[in-house]
């Protein structure tokens, strides 16, 4: 055998990285980064919650950015494919934002850390170029959002006297601030707690019959 063929032969492969694999490590990752603060979490704590050593890490990732990266932009393309799904649907404007609050709420249960690092992080990861995208999504978000309250008080759906900045806020403020008490599994469903929303934000903001 020639040397050639036997360093060929003996030559170790690197671990290759299974997509079940990195999901296991990412949603490790989120966990971690929503707990402990992006900048307090570092690979090797990261590592230690998963079970493994700080090395090891660098077969599925090759930094902890990258991993932060990849948390945010899954559970942003996953938000819009379902904000553009029921935009796509040309639903009356009350029925836009119910539909927009219910898909928020099954976001929140799908990438419940990953929302709560989205709301304590964003502010300052925005300023590194390849988290850009944070910026584009959320002025994207709230163009969408008062395009929806305006065109309700402009067919009569909703008060004619709604601050729509005001009320933007609000109905924002009150859905993504779930995620920090929100647990997948627990006594209520996404579109429960959608409808129970629904419910409180709607009888302020509708227009009154009587």
């Amino acid at each position: 055998m020639s040397k050639q063929k036997q360093n060929s032969t003996t030559k170790k492969k690197a671990p290759v990285s299974s997509p079940e694999r990195r999901s296991e490590l990412l949603a490790i990752a989120a966990d971690v980064f929503a707990e402990q603060g992006y900048n307090a979490t570092t690979v090797r704590k990261i590592a230690d919650s998963a079970g493994m050593l700080a090395g090891s890490l660098y077969y599925h990732f090759d930094s902890k950015e990258s991993m932060l990266e990849e948390i945010l932009s899954t559970f942003l393309t996953e938000l819009w494919d379902g904000y553009d799904t029921v935009l796509q649907s040309r639903l009356g404007p009350r029925e836009t934002l119910e539909a927009l609050v219910t898909e928020s709420f099954r976001e929140i249960d799908r990438h419940r850390a990953a929302v709560a690092i989205y709301q304590k992080e964003s502010r300052h990861l925005v300023a590194q170029a390849r988290f850009q995208y944070l910026t584009d999504s959320q002025q994207r978000f709230e163009k969408t959002w008062l395009t929806t309250l305006e065109r309700g008080v402009a067919e009569g759906v909703f008060r004619d006297d709604l601050d729509i900045r005001l009320a933007y806020r609000f109905v924002r403020d009150t859905v993504w601030v779930a995620a920090s008490w929100y647990r997948p599994g627990g006594g209520h469903s996404p579109e429960e707690i959608a409808r129970q929303y629904l419910s409180m934000v709607l009888d302020g903001i509708a227009v009154r019959t009587t």
